[in-house]
């Protein structure tokens, strides 16, 4: 009699816990459905980064594989979604030449970016005795001779989307901007002097954004 009552006891306690999984299942399912539904509702778009100036305050060539810059470059990033914010985490930005990293990790602050809302930055981008590759120093000193160098300006970070109270995981953010950058301490060609041999160029190139 005992082994009938404690069979029927595990065969009921069985019963509950398949009905519990199967409600978590259930709820789960419709939670991812319902984000999935929201999602595609209102089909959230890229944020929109453009390079609106640059400073060159140091650029020397020391050595033919040597290499140090002192950089202030201003970013522009704007939420282009209506009903979608974005958080924006663990962001770096550094210069590349020819595809090297010529300047060090700069970090960018972390923000959450309201609806149709706009930061900037002004970050400085430098390195202090860089190796580079031994063919990028030649080429680096004759841009600065001929009065400009085209750097590519990288930001690499993470997002996370917030759709009301609901925030999505991170996903990777890569932003290149890509510009002609002038030397020179006179304000030519829209420059404005910023202080000694240091001027301000206007660049307003739009970059290249992946998430």
């Amino acid at each position: 009699m005992s082994d009938k009552k404690c069979s029927h006891h595990k065969s009921k306690k069985k019963k509950i816990i398949r009905r519990c999984c199967a409600g978590l299942l259930i709820f789960l399912f419709l939670a991812l459905l319902t984000i999935l539904i929201v999602w595609a509702v209102l089909k959230p778009k890229k944020p929109r980064f453009i390079l609106q100036d640059t400073t060159i305050f140091t650029f020397n060539v020391s050595a033919p594989n040597i290499f140090s810059t002192s950089i202030q470059a201003t970013v522009y990033a704007r939420n282009p979604n209506s009903k979608i914010g974005i958080y924006y985490d663990s962001m770096d930005i550094y210069a590349t030449y020819h595809s090297q990293q010529i300047t060090y990790y700069t970090q960018i602050p972390s923000v959450y970016q309201g609806h149709k809302d706009v930061n900037i930055w002004s970050p400085f981008v430098y390195g202090n005795n860089v190796p580079i590759a031994p063919y990028n120093g030649p080429g680096l000193s004759e841009d600065q001779q001929n009065g400009g160098v085209w750097l590519d300006f990288k930001i690499d970070g993470r997002v996370k989307w917030k759709v009301g109270s609901v925030t999505t995981g991170r996903y990777h953010l890569h932003v290149t901007c890509s510009a002609y950058v002038p030397f020179g301490d006179r304000p030519g060609n829209g420059g404005i002097i910023v202080g000694n041999n240091a001027v301000k160029y206007q660049l307003s190139r739009d970059c290249d954004v992946s998430v």
